[in-house]
């Protein structure tokens, strides 16, 4: 098995490890890549959007003229988790807390809308501990965290904090406005590889 990470930037590294030790968990020999042009993308059999900065991973995903394919992969079916700004990216409406009426942009790929920099900016940073449906409660971190404010099509959620949805599923395609890399616990990336496994 081979899971690729966008690595432009954010928190590419720390997924890294967390996915290693997510492999280990579930007895998978494979490997681990960073990605960052249309040929590394095409051999990798699940895909991971790092939190970090949505608009500057847009930006150089479209620079790298990776975008697209990213879309298309996942529309393919190949298995994606977004975190944080991963979930940016993967959301069908994207507003800012600040700027409502300005529309980002993002791949489109999920049927979820979410408000960036929900709980306010670096400083209204914090932690919290979840539970996620199926498998336990989580020790979470949540830096500059979007929230997802609205669900529809196939879309299901798979934790809540404060009744604000921090986590859904839509078929192959895994979102957290958390960072689960920042975890001791690697639940979420094994269910990344439970997705690529079918």
């Amino acid at each position: 098995m081979k899971i690729g990470i966008i690595s432009y930037q954010g928190s590419f590294q720390e997924h890294f490890f967390m996915m290693k030790k997510a492999m280990t968990s579930e007895g998978v020999n494979g490997d681990v890549i960073y990605v960052k042009s249309k040929d590394q993308l095409e051999h990798v059999d699940a895909l991971i959007i790092p939190g970090g900065e949505s608009t500057t991973i847009w930006r150089m995903m479209n620079a790298m003229s990776i975008a697209n394919r990213v879309k298309e992969k996942i529309e393919e079916g190949i298995p994606v988790l977004g975190t944080c700004a991963g979930a940016i990216l993967l959301s069908k409406e994207s507003i800012d807390n600040k700027v409502k009426e300005k529309q980002f942009g993002t791949l489109g790929t999920m049927d979820i809308a979410v408000i960036r920099n929900y709980y306010g900016r670096q400083r209204e940073s914090f932690q919290s501990i979840i539970k996620l449906e199926n498998y336990g409660e989580l020790k979470t971190v949540f830096i500059r965290a979007p929230a997802i404010v609205k669900i529809w099509g196939d879309t299901n959620v798979i934790a809540k904090l404060d009744n604000v949805v921090v986590a859904a599923m839509e078929r192959n395609m895994i979102a957290t406005t958390f960072h689960p890399e920042l975890s001791d616990n690697d639940v979420v990336h094994r269910l990344l590889i439970r997705l690529a496994k079918k």
